[in-house]
């Protein structure tokens, strides 16, 4: 993933070149490419006009007072549909979205692929109040201010495809209203024609990826995530599941208000992750142990996961609650993925059973049948991603784990991943382990994350081994007393 934001950054020119290349040698579609290429050209100097303005912007706000600050700031407000498009579509797009899948990991990644990644993960300029009601209006018939009892103009965070407002419902329901920007949709969707590119000039760093599942998956997930129906159908499905649950939390939907551009849910409150790293040790390792319940938790019994495991979707509380946002990026596991991962997990952890594991990558497809590697190499390179639960005993999390699992996982140079290749189900598993080693590293998080692990294996069972595992036990004996799915 790290690996296609940085052919995404470098890429883009040499795309353009290739589709202007395209459109030449195509006579039959000469006034198509012709009108096309005229848009797209107009969008781009908008995008530059918008790009050049921010950076202008941002350099008089250093010498300016509080007032002038506030003034400057309302110049970088998207207040129409084109610059939406230019400044969020064609000049970052999907290829946003992918440097955004990647963009937590940097600490193990060189340096002109950290930057680069800099510069897809910056948050999105807002769009203005006007613009923002305008979508609202459209997608819930009227303006904000007649649809809520209170409507705060201000969004409380602009993200890559929409922005957050507070509002009070008429039943006196605070919530949180994600409006998508006016046209990013269609925009980010056209950009997704690009993908085949980008991820095909991977092989030739990789020569046993294919590429074609790979970018199926990811463009199946990014489209869905452009759909708030989809978002707010995943939301409720673990808001269903984690309700009442002693220490994870998730926001209810409020449907009635929320639709394909609009999505309102419960307001949650809570500390952000940078906060969380000033906190006690005993405090970061609650944290880091209720997110290891939930991602893996989630993954075995309710077949799903939020696949977007970045830190700007958590809040905390003491005592290792946690609230989880935005499930846009959602991945559902049918039960024939889930056995393959747990087989995985058992002939490579419980069993140690090297000859085993290398069957069952194969089957998979993660390792090219026959591939010209030891099956000792195969066993050795994939150790790595299973040493924090190999003992039963007390392990740290590192920043320098997280880091050599990321070189891991993209070392062309390695003599097995030559040879293995992403499935479409390994997609998304693949950047929530990446994503959260990365956070649990950056906690210091301390455990037996062996033990935690047994009770969350569906082949062990094991009882609780700490007080938020029995706290837990307790909730999932009264919630699901037919037991998990």
């Amino acid at each position: 993933m790290a690996a296609a934001a940085s052919l995404a950054a470098a890429g883009a020119g040499r795309w353009r070149r290739r589709a202007a290349r395209r459109d030449a040698a195509s006579p039959g579609s000469v006034l198509a490419h012709t009108s096309r290429r005229a848009r797209n050209l107009e969008v781009a100097r908008l995008g530059l006009r918008v790009g050049a303005g921010a950076a202008s912007v941002k350099a008089r706000q250093v010498f300016a007072d509080a007032g002038r600050r506030e003034a400057l700031q309302s110049e970088l407000e998207l207040r129409t549909a084109e610059e939406v498009a230019a400044t969020l579509g064609h000049l970052k797009g999907a290829l946003m979205k992918i440097g955004q899948m990647a963009s937590y990991l940097d600490e193990g990644l060189p340096e002109p692929l950290r930057l680069a990644l800099t510069q897809l993960q910056q948050d999105a300029p807002p769009m203005s109040a006007d613009l923002a009601a305008q979508v609202v209006a459209e997608e819930l018939g009227a303006a904000p201010e007649e649809v809520f009892a209170e409507w705060d103009p201000v969004p409380i965070a602009a993200a890559s495809i929409g922005q957050v407002h507070r509002a009070i419902t008429r039943d006196e329901r605070a919530v949180a209203v994600k409006v998508q920007y006016p046209g990013v949709a269609e925009a980010i969707e056209a950009d997704l024609g690009n993908a085949d590119l980008l991820f095909g000039s991977l092989k030739m760093a990789f020569p046993g990826l294919e590429p074609g599942p790979l970018v199926a998956e990811l463009r199946a997930r990014i489209v869905e995530e452009l759909d708030y129906h989809h978002e707010a159908a995943n939301q409720e499905l673990f808001a269903r599941w984690y309700a009442g649950h002693p220490f994870l939390h998730v926001p209810a939907v409020v449907h009635e208000l929320s639709t394909r551009r609009v999505l309102t849910t419960e307001l949650a409150t809570g500390a952000r992750f940078e906060e969380v790293l000033g906190w006690s040790q005993e405090e970061r390792d609650l944290a880091g142990e209720a997110l290891f319940r939930f991602v893996f938790g989630s993954l075995y019994r309710l077949h799903a996961f939020n696949g977007d495991p970045h830190p700007g979707n958590y809040l905390f509380h003491p005592g290792g609650r946690v609230t989880f946002l935005d499930f846009g990026l959602t991945r559902r596991f049918s039960q024939a993925e889930i056995d393959v991962f747990q087989s995985m997990i058992r002939t490579m952890v419980v069993e140690r059973d090297p000859a085993a594991f290398r069957r069952i990558v194969e089957q998979a497809g993660l390792l090219r049948a026959g591939a010209p590697v030891s099956t000792e190499e195969v066993g050795e390179y994939f150790a790595h991603f299973y040493a924090s639960v190999q003992e039963d005993a007390p392990v740290t999390w590192t920043p320098e784990y997280a880091s050599a699992t990321v070189r891991r996982t993209f070392a062309s140079g390695h003599p097995v991943s030559r040879h293995t290749n992403v499935p479409a189900s390994f997609v998304i598993i693949q950047r929530i382990n990446l994503g959260l080693y990365a956070l649990l590293g950056r906690l210091a998080a301390h455990g037996n994350w062996r033990r935690i692990a047994e009770e969350l294996w569906p082949f062990v069972q094991a009882p609780p081994s700490t007080e938020l595992g029995r706290a837990e036990a307790r909730w999932r004996d009264l919630r699901h007393p037919a037991g998990d799915p």
